[in-house]
């Protein structure tokens, strides 16, 4: 039976107002990098056709090629820039609804992106990343990785790092999240207490 319960909350950066203030860094670079070339591009449309009549040949090639690189380096830092960007204050979503927990990626509070869906029918097993089981569990997944859902490495305070063992159509997978107390037992009470590790 599928249960209506709803909870959200959010797996945020313990440094988040310092990795708010390098994100906003990287975006304003972007942004004097793409202006700086806009304005070469301006000086452009009076100057590469004056140079035609000063230059021929392979010395022509020559000159608009070194006027054009530096547009191209510019617009590659922007997007630099951007992913760069795109790296820092980042958080996670989760949400619990009809027995799944659904997670998206928020970039800079702004700008979101799906991830997945984890039903609750298909986990495998529950429980505590500080505990043996993680290992035990870690070990028997073919690739040896787990897929980290939070932006921290050690849990922000009031929450925990769990771990869920998922079985889709294609393999298992190993899924780390960063939540409260509540948030797990949501999780446990839909999926099954016999799918939770203690130990």
């Amino acid at each position: 039976m599928v249960r209506s319960t709803f909870y959200e909350e959010s797996a945020t950066p313990i440094n988040a107002q310092a990795e708010a203030r390098v994100a906003q860094a990287f975006h304003i670079a972007g942004i004097v990098a793409l202006v700086l070339a806009g304005i070469i591009v301006f000086l452009s449309l009076t100057y590469i056709p004056s140079m035609f009549t000063v230059y021929e040949g392979l010395d022509l090639v020559i000159n608009i090629v070194l006027f054009i690189a530096p547009v191209l380096a510019l617009v590659g830092m922007f997007f630099l820039f951007r992913h760069f960007k795109r790296k820092k204050n980042v958080s996670y979503d989760y949400t619990f609804v009809a027995d799944e927990v659904r997670i998206t990626k928020v970039f800079n509070g702004k700008s979101r992106k799906y991830q997945r869906t984890l039903a609750a029918s298909q986990m495998l097993k529950i429980g505590y990343v500080e505990r043996d089981s993680f290992r035990r569990t870690l070990e028997g997944v073919r690739d040896k990785k787990a897929v980290y859902l939070t932006p921290n490495r050690e849990p922000a305070e009031g929450k925990m790092f769990i771990y869920i063992l998922y079985s889709s159509s294609i393999e298992k997978t190993l899924y780390v999240m960063e939540c409260r107390q509540q948030m797990l037992e949501y999780i446990v009470l839909a999926a099954g207490r016999s799918k939770f590790e203690t130990q």
